[in-house]
């Protein structure tokens, strides 16, 4: 454990948590990707290194200068709940309600009883975009009162939540967490977090996102964010190569069932992991660029790793940010480098982006879901389409080519606009 009375920034870490004896563990998976809508599916992909970009069909891309995402296809959100209900919800709730559904099936957790110890956290970006575009359409054109009634209850980013509290019958902690990109590994660290202070036994976390759209594709085009790449969509995403030239957007959602030990073993849970380490930090630097200098994500780094009561020895893969945008990726190796020292150069870190886009609010959690499949089978996915090195990004990034490791604790950072840090300490269970 990093020394508390050490003379540096560690000592803005809460350490309290760290000494609370409830333990979070991860009981079921579920998750709406690029790569499929199973945990098999998505798993598949990521450890044989194939890419979800490809060709957008969800909106009109005629004027921008990209027109490649990571798209959830041939979704029916019908397939996971009444399919009355889904059609009144955005794109956004219904994945967290499908990667909920399965989730929750994976488990085995019985919901059929008064759930007030059972609740939900999740985090996204920025609710429903298309639904709002569509309905911004419908006001100018045929004017207000033609907007559809389920307009507000479908967008209002605290939906994806109240919809898989309401459906699934979890009648206890409820939240929703918007910081952006790191929303997703926030929800996590939150619900952690609330378990852990006896606020809830069992806890449905997750991110979710569906902003795939002309006004979304505007927003961040204009300020250069997106990837303009014209070949194959497959090879666009490009975390820490110098080739990057900004993130490839993408859609879907992840989710955990986390619960105390204690519940989980009195059910006789099958156990895929734990939480045992949380931090989040402000870069307090600017708008949309990352602090230069890595400082404000090295010290979320840094607090996560204190909180979980490890050394920086004790990490054996970083699950890294990686949006392939040229800032952030540069950003995120000096991070690393000013969290972990020399000791940087020998941790394998990869992006799991790079073959599924950058799904933003949801990003966090569908990467979770990939973190713990990473420990479970001991084989780190690798950063696909590295090929040409950057000099400013140094570091072993696992490149092209799944690799066997033994992996036990993993970090995974997400960094979001404004400066929003969340890093997650993920380990194998061990009773």
């Amino acid at each position: 454990m990093i020394d508390e009375n050490e003379n540096d920034d560690t000592r803005g870490c809460i350490k309290t948590m760290a000494k609370n004896s409830t333990r979070v563990v991860i009981t079921g998976l579920g998750v709406m990707s690029p790569l499929g809508q199973t945990v098999e599916e998505f798993w598949g992909g990521l450890s044989n290194g194939h890419s979800g970009i490809s060709k957008i069909t969800l909106c009109d891309t005629e004027g921008f200068p990209g027109d490649i995402a990571g798209e959830v296809t041939g979704f029916d959100a019908g397939q996971y709940a009444d399919p009355k209900e889904t059609r009144r919800m955005a794109r956004f709730s219904q994945f967290a309600v499908a990667a909920a559904a399965t989730a929750i099936e994976d488990s085995g957790l019985d919901l059929s009883m008064n759930n007030d110890r059972a609740g939900v956290v999740m985090g996204n970006g920025n609710g429903g975009f298309p639904t709002t575009e569509d309905n911004a359409k419908i006001l100018f054109e045929k004017g207000g009162m033609k907007v559809s009634p389920f307009f507000i209850p479908m967008i209002l980013p605290n939906m994806a939540a109240a919809q898989v509290s309401r459906i699934f019958n979890l009648k206890g902690y409820s939240s929703t967490v918007i910081t952006a990109c790191a929303a997703g590994n926030q929800a996590i660290g939150e619900a952690y977090e609330a378990i852990r202070r006896g606020a809830a036994d069992v806890i449905v976390a997750g991110g979710c996102e569906a902003g795939i759209s002309r006004i979304g594709l505007a927003g961040f085009h204009v300020i250069r964010a997106l990837s303009r790449f014209d070949g194959d969509p497959q090879g666009a995403s490009r975390p820490f190569d110098s080739n990057r030239d900004g993130f490839v957007p993408a859609e879907g959602a992840g989710i955990l069932i986390m619960e105390t030990l204690d519940h989980a073993q009195k059910r006789g849970a099958d156990i895929k992991g734990e939480i045992v380490g949380y931090a989040v930090s402000s870069d307090a630097y600017h708008a949309v660029q990352p602090d230069k200098n890595g400082e404000g994500a090295a010290r979320a780094i840094k607090w996560a790793i204190s909180n979980a009561d490890k050394e920086l020895e004790d990490i054996d893969y970083i699950n890294a940010h990686g949006t392939s945008t040229p800032l952030n990726d540069a950003s995120e190796t000096k991070a690393i480098k000013l969290a972990f020292g020399d000791l940087a150069y020998k941790i394998p870190i990869s992006s799991n982006k790079s073959m599924i886009g950058h799904a933003l609010g949801g990003a966090g959690a569908i990467e979770a879901v990939a973190t713990v499949k990473t420990i479970q089978s001991n084989l780190i996915p690798p950063t696909i389409n590295y090929n040409d090195p950057d000099p400013n990004c140094d570091l072993d990034y696992v490149p092209n080519v799944a690799r066997k490791a033994k992996v036990n604790t993993v970090l995974s950072n997400n960094f979001g606009f404004g400066g929003q840090n969340a890093c997650v300490v993920f380990s194998s269970f061990e009773d």
